[in-house]
């Protein structure tokens, strides 16, 4: 963490405001705009293809019957013909095509997060992800210690240990209570939506996090009254679409620290419906609800031991 709690700047989809999300061009912006750190969603094709984007039915086409398919594999007129509709028009890279862009010389100083959704088969991402890791030169120096996976449900914790033992691990979620239970012993570090984190428990949660050693990102934070927040509350990455944004302000902070936070109130979590309790607390079910509708309940689900007895 940089002094005076000036939070690290990761790109959230790269610098997703100006181009296309999870692109080799948002990765590179964000990396020019001096973000120490990206993050990026991971899926897998049909045809075991580690891609960067963020939601697993990509596109759907009509037939001639009207029918609707979805194209959900990588090669031979699949999604690597595809660009995205917002200029300037990018392909879907893939995790070997993200890790290359890493490893170059200049890059080697960037982190990356990587946002693991449940809708993947844990055990068959983390082995995809191995061997294009392990393929790199030197990479359980230069590459392995700077990637973060971030999980979501604890299924995934299991297998990330025994797949991907040398990544480090964050719980990503909306939930402190939930962040205790399942997580607080398997990860090192927290990435919290901002407006859980604004609540009574969430300061409780900030307090146990820094006690124990743990750190805590923040996401997804564009607005800059929710920059000097969470400079306030000393999180140690500040996840955002606007990366040169905050790298400006961080900028001003390193030039007169109080004098520039003196310049933005805390007004708006009192002015703003989505930081009060009752909103935070319909986030935190609907989330839960969400996850265990496609990952299986969070107290009940096969390890990777089970797995390997069962083959």
């Amino acid at each position: 963490m940089l002094a005076d709690h000036r939070s690290e700047c990761w790109g959230h989809r790269g610098a997703s405001a100006i181009f296309p999300e999870n692109t080799l061009a948002s990765f590179e912006a964000a990396i020019r705009d001096g973000a120490e750190g990206i993050e990026s969603d991971v899926h897998v094709s049909l045809d075991g293809v580690v891609l960067m984007f963020h939601d697993p039915a990509l596109e759907r086409t009509t037939g001639s019957k009207g029918l609707i398919r979805e194209r959900n594999w990588y090669g031979d007129d699949g999604m690597d013909k595809l660009l995205t509709l917002k200029e300037p028009k990018q392909a879907i890279p893939t995790f070997a095509e993200t890790v290359t862009l890493l490893m170059k010389p200049e890059n080697q100083h960037v982190k990356f997060n990587v946002d693991v959704k449940v809708q993947n088969d844990p055990d068959r991402l983390f082995s995809l992800m191995h061997t294009v890791i392990s393929q790199q030169p030197e990479w359980e120096t230069k590459l392995a210690p700077r990637i973060l996976l971030g999980l979501w449900h604890p299924r995934f914790v299991a297998f990330a240990k025994t797949r991907l033992p040398y990544c480090r691990r964050s719980h990503i979620g909306v939930s402190p209570s939930l962040a205790r239970k399942y997580f607080w012993d398997d990860v090192e570090v927290f990435s919290m939506a901002f407006a859980t984190l604004t609540s009574a428990d969430g300061l409780r949660f900030r307090n146990e996090c820094k006690a124990a050693g743990k750190k805590i990102m923040v996401w997804t934070v564009n607005e800059p009254e929710q920059m000097m927040e969470a400079v306030r509350w000393g999180v140690d990455v500040v996840l955002t679409d606007v990366t040169k944004k905050w790298l400006g302000l961080r900028a001003q902070l390193q030039a007169d620290y109080d004098a520039i936070l003196s310049q933005y109130g805390r007004l708006f979590l009192w002015t703003t419906w989505k930081f009060y309790l009752p909103s935070i607390i319909n986030w935190h079910r609907t989330t839960r609800l969400y996850l265990e509708s496609i990952a299986g309940p969070f107290d009940h689900f096969v390890g990777p031991e089970a797995l390997a007895i069962q083959a």
